[in-house]
């Protein structure tokens, strides 16, 4: 009779055991959802820093579309942390809130742009201008590598 208690006790036990055992598909799900999370957060990461910024208004610049240019915008910018813009500027993002901003322009200067912030105090959106050139076919070019990385990047032409 004890044999047979004892066998059956092994028995429950061994199939308590047995069956707490977790399935490899588990964690290999498990592993492939937290990996996705992470290559997200990593892009995310890599495309605004999360320093803060400070910000004082320095220019007003009048900004207008060229004849014959296409996607050209017209707006009314104040230029942001000194600098100034020349006739054609690639803005490659438009933020609501100025940290965004500031955050996308120290991501582009880490990049080798010479990237500023320019607000149009109409609509208090802020514009990250990536570069800024003399001539129309030398911002179309920038605006073009831009693009690999920022698809909606686009031009603001500037008048006197």
């Amino acid at each position: 009779m004890k044999k047979s208690i004892f066998m059956g006790l092994a028995l429950v036990a061994a199939l308590a055991f047995v069956s707490c055992k977790s399935s490899e598909s588990s964690y290999k799900k498990a592993y492939e959802k937290a990996k996705a999370q992470e290559m997200a957060q990593t892009r995310v990461a890599d495309q605004v820093e999360t320093a803060p910024v400070s910000v004082t208004p320095v220019v007003t610049t009048p900004v207008t579309t060229a004849a014959n240019t296409e996607n050209d915008r017209q707006e009314r910018l104040t230029v942001m942390n000194g600098g100034t813009l020349k006739a054609f500027n690639v803005v490659c993002g438009s933020f609501s809130n100025v940290d965004n901003a500031n955050n996308l322009r120290n991501t582009l200067v880490g990049k080798g742009y010479s990237a500023q912030v320019a607000q149009n105090p109409e609509t208090g959106m802020y514009r990250v201008i990536a570069s800024s050139f003399d001539d129309r076919a030398s911002a179309v070019k920038s605006r073009d590598q831009l693009r690999g990385t920022y698809p909606d990047a686009w031009l603001l032409y500037r008048t006197y």
